[in-house]
């Protein structure tokens, strides 16, 4: 048996993604857009889909997202060190320009699509496996009139939905996600490979990345309940 729906949910924004600084697996909270972010996307995926299960990344960012939705499904919300985000080693809390300024040739093979192992960083395929491996034993307990949410973070879920599709971790076909924005995945039928089929990415209550990222109109909004679709 495995689950029937596979919802695969980046968090919040936070200060570092605010400012484009590379998080990996610093432990930081989400700011006030993040929250806001969190609560209105959570709304927006309870309009379409039931969750049985929500699993978090073990990260703040990450649970903070998925308590979001937990209360709203009244779901308790299960954590998993297994999806968090990956290891950048000492790249992590630095902007680009730091990067680029300390690490030049590095940071040249990263945008290029190498690795930065030389800088502690974890590889994608070591990212992949062990954000698939999980995913897949969640989703194994689970059975066809399931939904599994899994709350993550952005290159954990790049890196999981290539190797759940059977591409090679160097694949990098897939944009990058919005935060507060999911994926959604179902299992194939009997034995066609890949065993998972990716039925939409980068979902969310908007498409509109500027707007979503400004927040919600009123400063004062913060109530728990305040989830306006920005569209």
């Amino acid at each position: 048996m495995s689950v029937g729906r596979l919802l695969l949910w980046r968090h919040g924004r936070t200060e570092f993604n605010a400012t484009a600084r590379l998080q990996g697996q610093v432990d930081i909270p989400l700011d006030d857009v993040g929250r806001w972010q969190a609560r209105t996307a959570a709304a927006a995926m309870l309009a379409r889909h039931t969750p049985t299960r929500i699993v978090s990344s073990d990260l703040d960012r990450a649970r903070e997202t998925a308590q979001a939705l937990g209360r709203m499904a009244g779901v308790v919300v299960e954590v998993d060190a297994r999806v968090r985000e990956r290891g950048f080693g000492e790249w992590e809390g630095l902007s680009g320009a730091e990067i680029a300024e300390r690490w030049p040739e590095d940071y040249a093979l990263w945008r290029a699509g190498g690795e930065p192992t030389r800088v502690g960083a974890e590889t994608r395929q070591v990212v992949a496996r062990r954000t698939a491996e999980a995913i897949t034993e969640l989703s194994r307990a689970m059975s066809r009139d399931e939904t599994l949410v899994v709350v993550s973070h952005g290159a954990a879920i790049s890196s999981a939905v290539g190797e759940l599709l059977g591409m090679p971790a160097a694949w990098r076909g897939m944009a990058g996600m919005h935060n507060a924005h999911w994926a959604e995945v179902v299992p194939s039928s009997g034995d066609v490979l890949p065993a998972w089929r990716l039925v939409a990415y980068n979902l969310g209550p908007t498409d509109a990345s500027t707007d979503w990222n400004a927040g919600p109109d009123r400063a004062d909004d913060e109530q728990a309940g305040s989830t306006r679709d920005p569209d």
